[in-house]
Parts: C-alpha cells; structure tokens; sequence
C-alpha cells in the first residue's frame, strides 16, 4: 500500500499539530513525546502559527527526478510567529521575489502525485505575504 495513503493521518503534515511542554513551554515539531529542553513527559498538542518569517533559504536548480518540471523552486526556513521553525517550499513567486525578513503564510497545496495511479500526495508550503 503507498505511503501516501497513510497520510492524512498524520497530524503533522495537515493541521500543523506540534506538541507544547507543559513544563518549559518549549515548542515540538514534529509532536514528541518527552522535551528534548527539560525532559518533561507532560506534552500537550498545540497547534502552530500559520504566519512567519524567512530567515534562510535557497534556490534548488537541480532538482530529484520529481521534481524537474518545477526548477528553479526555492525551499524556505521560517521561523513561525510562534517562535517554531518549518522548512517549505515557497510557492506561487520566483525566487528572485524571496528574501530574509519576508512574511509568509502556511498553505496546503499538492506536493507530488504517484504515477500512473493518481494518488495524490498533498502537504504544507509557504506563500509570500
């Protein structure tokens, strides 16, 4: 059975589910089980901010097999405005348009579909604000 399949399943990949600590406040994603910054077992599902900032990215040119029909694609680190940090793709721009400092948006959009079956794989990516 192909992975996709499983995916609306996680959490995670569609609602942006993290897991917060109860104890440090320290922000987990993907959700953890025990604080990586205090050890705390008492985590709490959080759902994570939709806005932020980039603070580092670059441009892909070569890109997995995938993914040859979308070069040049920019691939984005924001920090959310609630202090975690994602890694997307920034889509619906050309990467001239992409800077450090720029705002952007949590979109979920197609990511890839599998083959001659059609299975639709869809995830998070960024879009400039």
């Amino acid at each position: 059975m192909p992975i996709q399949r499983f995916y609306p399943h996680i959490p995670q990949r569609y609602r942006l589910e993290a897991t917060k600590c109860k104890k440090c406040g320290k922000i987990h994603f993907p959700p953890r089980q025990v604080c990586n910054a205090c050890g705390s077992r008492e985590l709490e599902p959080y759902k994570l901010a939709e806005e932020g900032e980039i603070i580092t990215y670059t441009v892909v040119y070569t890109p997995p097999d995938d993914f040859k029909t979308k070069k040049p694609y920019v691939v984005a680190i924001a920090k959310m405005d609630d202090g975690a940090k994602l890694t997307a793709q920034v889509a619906d721009c050309t990467p001239d348009e992409v800077e450090i400092g720029k705002r952007v948006r949590v979109v979920f959009r197609k990511i890839n579909a599998e083959g001659k079956s059609g299975i639709i794989e869809y995830g998070y990516k960024f879009v400039l604000i």
